[in-house]
């Protein structure tokens, strides 16, 4: 952390990742907690030399700096009064006031996880809020199957007899598809023997028991609820859009699927096909047709993503999918272990239920090695969304994907960039309609965005600061937000109602212009060869010449969109008015959004 971040920090208030403690003579005893929390959810930075006075925070600056530096540090690193040796990132900054300590605690590895206090498990913490709060028993449990060296799925089941607890048709289906993509392999054997050779039975003691993964993929419904006393998936559509909805409102369409992963993923792709955009009908090889949805990519990934990562030791809360009109939410007990970030990277990575993923991933259900999250960002890019939403909550050990289908660039966001007076690629055009609605925009924004390396998202970012639209505010973390002229008076662009007559947010007065009235677009339409002012009143259907100049032609002048045929002489009666070049591309783009939304 920088000086000028902890500035910026002391104007805030303790939050999710930090904590400011005052600490002048020695360390306090509750910081421990903190550090318990820190590690057990996203990591953080603790603050010494920091005293909260009312709603605020002043620095008083740490008196005895070696001595609680040194004991503080110690203390982390010898592993007594924490479960694990912490390794901890320290750094001074000296203030008027004296100087302050700056700890970052990283979070633990999950099986370093839950890190406790004192050699007691119950004395483990996770950060709500500003507040460090003991973990529940629940919460212990949830992070103990975590940390295992055995994952859950693969424990075998000694009690159910692998003889009569598998789905005859849900098991002949699974080997057909296997035998389309391997012809010939394994044909010989018969249903148990398969289920043996790929793992879904383990042999004990001469006997032949199922695992979890076999039970929870194959298995007979009456023993999945045995072993998973919740549904698998509960699905809801909601015929409204989501910020109207509350839990008092009744879903249109329901369905609790309390069977194994394979019939769950039928039946929802079954209300999915209802729903889609155009009939199609999903071919069993590829799982893919020509004719499919634009979006079947993402809701197959998104759902098989809910099936197979899921925390099935946790029987009090379950899996939900909400199809809302202006969005679809997937949410998963049990958090992912890797950030974003990591998310979007390409090769394998460590998943919660390996048997259950790798039974999926053998026919062609999920992208192989990692992939899926790519393809979903890539899929919804494709289709000019937003980016989706990932809320990955460490405390909660929750994961919930929000796909959103809101359009990334809208007709105000176009309108903006045809008046910047700048040129920008496709990715650049994207990245910065981005910043205009979170106002600030990170690398890993940028690669949801347009995918490939961070090194792609670092050159993108980097070609918006040079043309003055972007400005780093920490170049190291990867941080960047709206230029002074953009931030001080941030273009609305959050929807795409333009009215009749829209405010003066012309270039001349320092703002872009955002939106053009119906009478600016037929001036558009006019002007794609040279018009003369009676030509254009007439067009647009006004008699006041002062009037349309002022509330209308000026604007888009003054916006590079129209160009006047001889600047240097504006009232010659010879004047005519034409399209630049930006006016000629929004004109066109503005033309093809119409005839495709008939």
């Amino acid at each position: 952390m920088t000086r000028d971040e902890l500035i910026e920090k002391l104007k805030g208030y303790e939050w999710r990742d930090i904590e400011f403690k005052e600490a002048s003579f020695a360390v306090p005893r509750d910081v421990y907690e903190t550090v318990s929390a820190f590690s057990n959810t996203d990591g953080g930075h603790i603050i010494f030399g920091v005293k909260q006075k009312g709603g605020s925070f002043e620095v008083v600056g740490v008196l005895d700096v070696d001595k609680v530096q040194n004991d503080f540090l110690s203390t982390l690193r010898t592993g007594s009064k924490v479960s694990i040796v912490v390794p901890v990132q320290e750094s001074a900054i000296d203030f008027e006031n004296g100087t302050v300590l700056v700890f970052f605690i990283p979070e633990a590895t999950r099986k370093n996880k839950p890190v406790h206090l004192d050699r007691n498990l119950r004395e483990s913490f996770v950060r709500h809020g500003s507040t460090d709060q003991h973990c529940t028993d629940d919460e212990i449990r949830r992070f103990i199957r975590d940390a295992s060296d055995t994952p859950y799925d693969s424990e075998t089941l000694e009690d159910i007899s692998a003889d009569a607890c598998f789905d005859d048709e849900v098991v002949h289906w699974y080997r057909a598809e296997m035998n389309r993509r391997n012809p010939g392999r394994h044909q010989s054997l018969n249903d148990l023997e398969f289920m043996h050779e790929w793992g879904f039975v383990a042999e004990k003691q001469g006997r032949l028991i199922p695992t979890r993964a076999g039970l929870l993929v194959f298995g007979k419904a009456k023993y999945v609820r045995q072993i998973l006393p919740r549904p698998v998936v509960d699905y809801q559509r909601l015929d409204f859009n989501a910020d109207a909805w509350t839990p008092e409102l009744r879903w249109n369409d329901r369905v609790v699927v309390e069977e194994n992963l394979i019939r769950a993923w039928w039946q929802l792709v079954e209300r999915y096909m209802k729903l889609a955009e155009r009939p199609f009908s999903l071919d069993t090889v590829t799982l893919l047709r020509a004719d499919e949805p634009p979006d079947y990519i993402s809701f197959r990934e998104a759902l098989i993503n809910l099936l197979t990562h899921q925390d099935y030791g946790d029987h009090n809360r379950l899996a939900v999918v909400q199809l809302f009109r202006d969005q679809t939410t997937f949410t998963n007990p049990g958090d992912n272990f890797y950030s974003e970030d990591r998310l979007l990277d390409s090769g394998a990575k460590d998943v919660r239920n390996p048997g259950i993923v790798n039974a999926f991933r053998r026919i062609g259900l999920s992208e192989q090695a990692g992939g899926g999250f790519r393809s979903i960002f890539k899929n919804w890019h494709q289709l000019g969304h937003v980016p989706p939403e990932i809320l990955n909550d460490k405390a909660q050990k929750t994961f919930r994907l929000v796909l959103t289908r809101k359009p990334l660039i809208n007709e105000r966001q176009r309108i903006l960039q045809a008046t910047l007076g700048v040129h920008l690629s496709p990715s650049e055009a994207d990245a910065f309609a981005l910043a205009c609605m979170k106002q600030r925009i990170t690398i890993t924004d940028v690669r949801a965005l347009a995918g490939g390396t961070p090194s792609d998202a670092k050159a993108i970012l980097a070609r918006l600061v040079t043309q003055v639209l972007l400005k780093p505010v920490n170049e190291e973390a990867g941080i960047y937000e709206l230029r002074e002229h953009l931030l001080a008076n941030p273009p609305d662009l959050s929807t795409d109602q333009v009215p009749e007559n829209p405010p003066d947010l012309s270039t001349g007065h320092g703002k872009p212009l955002t939106s053009l009235a119906d009478k600016q677009w037929t001036v558009l339409a006019l002007c794609d060869v040279p018009r003369s002012m009676k030509e254009l009143l007439a067009g647009v259907g006004v008699s006041s010449r002062d009037n349309f100049i002022s509330k209308h032609l000026q604007q888009l002048i003054e916006a590079g969109l129209v160009a006047m045929t001889q600047p240097e002489s504006p009232r010659s009666p010879t004047q005519r008015y034409v399209l630049t070049k930006k006016g000629l591309e929004l004109h066109a783009w503005h033309m093809n959004n119409a005839d495709s939304s008939k």
